[in-house]
């Protein structure tokens, strides 16, 4: 007997969910159908390994061809990895992977198969910040951007950023939303990025963190303190963040050096 969410996987690849469904190609159906249930662990084992080709074309009622042409797009985005002989597994569900590479939220998350998404809380000019920002930007006034930062609808991570006048009040001209912040940076306000110095570290959400991100106060939180510098050695962003543990992990590359 299939369950309710089998039914409705099975309607959606009939295309019985109504006119506008209909208008929809099959594969991109299925292919939304299979993202949403696989992030609620269905269609996967234990393992994360994702149903066969041919099991998945008896579980949506389709032929192998359009459920390839579903999963394709889907391994591109990076949600699942190919392993030769043993099947596709899904990646990890915690979107950030430190190797290395200098990345903003929204690069990372979409490379993750998500939709990122923020939230601002403050912007603008300020002169209220501590020693550590005023040392590190060498500013007496700065910019700052505090944003809560999602994963599709979901909540993740709290930054906080500040950058030099000049640059923030162009970012301010920018939809602070959807804005890809280094891109911007690099490529419309031609600041060329040499290098991140960047300290791990972990925290506990207090009442206002917890609220915003849905969780229970005193939960742990992962924290990360970010300074960017150009090629002529400027500051161009200091960014304080906060993060969910359960959505982000570290994968740092060490060598050991031989004499």
């Amino acid at each position: 007997m299939k369950t309710s969410t089998q039914k409705a996987a099975v309607a959606l690849a009939n295309g019985k969910q109504g006119a506008v469904q209909a208008a929809i190609p099959l594969h991109i159906q299925i292919r939304e159908s299979i993202r949403t249930q696989v992030r609620k662990g269905e269609l996967i084992d234990a393992e994360g390994r994702l149903m066969t080709e041919a099991e998945l074309g008896r579980y949506f009622g389709v032929s192998r061809i359009t459920i390839r042409n579903a999963i394709s797009p889907l391994v591109h985005e990076g949600m699942f990895a190919r392993s030769r002989g043993r099947g596709t597994f899904l990646k990890s569900n915690q979107p950030e992977n430190w190797v290395g590479r200098l990345m903003g939220f929204s690069e990372t998350i979409r490379d993750a198969g998500y939709a990122a998404g923020a939230k601002v809380l403050q912007q603008g000019m300020t002169n209220r910040h501590d020693a550590g920002v005023r040392d590190k930007l060498q500013e007496r006034a700065v910019w700052q951007l505090k944003r809560v930062r999602f994963a599709d609808e979901t909540p993740i991570a709290i930054e906080h950023a500040f950058y030099p006048p000049d640059i923030g009040l162009e970012l301010e001209k920018r939809d602070l939303i959807k804005i890809i912040m280094y891109s911007v940076l690099e490529d419309e306000l031609g600041h060329e990025i040499a290098e991140a110095k960047q300290t791990i570290g972990a925290g506990l959400t207090d009442a206002t963190s917890a609220k915003l991100l849905g969780v229970k106060a005193g939960g742990p939180l992962l924290t990360i303190e970010r300074l960017t510098l150009g090629k002529d050695g400027r500051a161009l962003e200091l960014l304080r963040a906060s993060y969910l543990p359960d959505y982000f992990r570290l994968s740092i590359s060490l060598t050991r050096r031989h004499a």
